[in-house]
């Protein structure tokens, strides 16, 4: 037996840095995945310590509450790490109980900085087996600061219902390449087909190995995340510049459309990812890495979409991580980037052409807030309004101006949080 939790303990180790490092900092998860603790797993270990990972971050908020109930003293980050995995096998996942709790006391006493509180990890996990916590309250899933920002904003039976799913693990969005071709992908995916004719799939795994991915036929992108190049009705002889474009899915959109695209980020490395994706769907665009604020470009296009950077609040279904890594004052800061790449964008846009801003949010001062003050300090635009199920969006998230409050419980099973605005230049 010891020796088969023995093999266990580097799954778990890397679970550990992976939560570790997403509580750090924003890009944490990215980088723990990246470092050879993770990577030189065996697929099946990755697998373990990737859902481990996530079963905390999804019911962070609840573990910490039935942690603190059994801890008459804050413990080490990294005893705490360790219970909090402890928590989330006992409870979460298929791990026996006494396997969750004997690997988390190796786990302890493993290393010298957490080896005098293996029977404090013994205890609390046996405390918490003889009276199981409630993992699952709404209430308790989101942060208590963001929680009271949702509730401000759309009120607490909605913020409820969003919080709701943090403990959800979502299905996978496709966007078809071809509309023509949903039906048929829709098939071969054993997906649902969802207004706007994204696919929606149950299944699981490694998605390079889906059926038709190799031949470039849909791609992975969110409900939500369609829907903003889908309002620019781009197509053929049209020109298209996509602002912040990685990791691509809105460029690819454009460019099935028939546009003629330019795509820009300031991540040189972010955009190799749009160039393959480009090559493996057999589309074209210009791939262009600088600042979407100082591009010096004179070019002025037809349709331009800026998905700005913003806190990613809305993306928490699949990204849980985001909730516990922002803090209070990243609003504040991001929309001080969002006004100036909005002023930026606008400035790019032909006569007569379309704008469209969007931001993966659900704070109000990345959204509408910004598009109200961007119209009062700038003549010239006016807010086209979307009519009720464009572009696939839920009737739900149209708002009275016309713009898009995309909330994650406004669609069955969910999608990503999003603000979208269409605006209309002057001819």
């Amino acid at each position: 037996m010891t020796e088969e939790r023995d093999i266990g303990l580097p799954a778990r180790r890397a679970a550990i840095d992976i939560v570790s490092s997403a509580l750090a900092r924003r890009s944490g998860m990215d980088e723990a995945l990246s470092r050879s603790g993770f990577r030189n797993l065996d697929p099946r270990d990755r697998g373990f310590a990737m859902a481990l990972a996530m079963a905390v971050l999804r019911r962070l908020g609840p573990i910490e509450l039935a942690l603190d109930a059994r801890l008459a003293k804050p413990p080490p980050e990294a005893v705490r790490n360790i219970l909090r995995i402890g928590v989330a096998q006992a409870f979460l996942m298929d791990t026996p109980a006494f396997a969750a709790v004997t690997t988390s006391v190796d786990l302890a006493a493993s290393h010298s900085s957490t080896r005098a509180f293996k029977g404090l990890v013994n205890g609390v996990l046996r405390g918490l087996l003889r009276d199981p916590p409630k993992l699952d309250d709404p209430d308790n899933l989101c942060p208590p600061w963001l929680y009271a920002r949702w509730i401000a904003a759309y009120g607490a039976d909605a913020a409820r219902a969003m919080a709701a799913l943090i403990a959800q693990e979502p299905a996978t969005d496709l966007t078809p390449r071809d509309a023509a071709d949903a039906e048929a992908q829709a098939q071969a995916l054993e997906a649902q087909v969802l207004p706007g004719l994204t696919l929606r799939t149950a299944r699981k795994g490694d998605v390079a190995a889906w059926p038709a991915y190799g031949e470039g036929r849909w791609w992975v992108q969110d409900a939500s995340a369609a829907i903003p190049a889908r309002l620019l009705e781009a197509g053929p002889g049209m020109s298209a510049l996509d602002l912040c474009a990685a990791p691509g899915g809105k460029t690819l959109q454009l460019a099935a459309a028939g546009a003629q695209v330019v795509a820009l980020d300031r991540s040189a490395a972010r955009l190799k990812r749009v160039d393959e994706n480009l090559a493996r769907m057999g589309l074209t665009a210009e791939t262009i890495a600088a600042d979407a604020g100082e591009w010096d470009d004179a070019r002025a296009f037809d349709t331009v979409l800026l998905d700005a950077p913003c806190s990613a609040t809305g993306t928490y279904r699949r990204h849980p991580d985001v909730l516990w890594a922002a803090r209070p004052g990243d609003v504040a800061a991001l929309a001080a980037v969002q006004s100036r790449l909005l002023d930026s964008a606008a400035g790019r846009v032909k006569p007569g052409g379309r704008l469209v801003y969007c931001v993966c949010s659900l704070e109000p001062e990345e959204g509408e807030a910004q598009v109200a003050a961007f119209l009062s300090r700038r003549g010239g635009f006016a807010i086209e309004p979307a009519v009720p199920g464009e572009a696939g969006a839920p009737e739900a998230s149209l708002r009275p101006d016309g713009t898009l409050r995309l909330l994650p419980h406004h669609r069955p099973g969910g999608q990503d949080g999003f603000y979208v605005a269409r605006l209309k230049r002057e001819s």
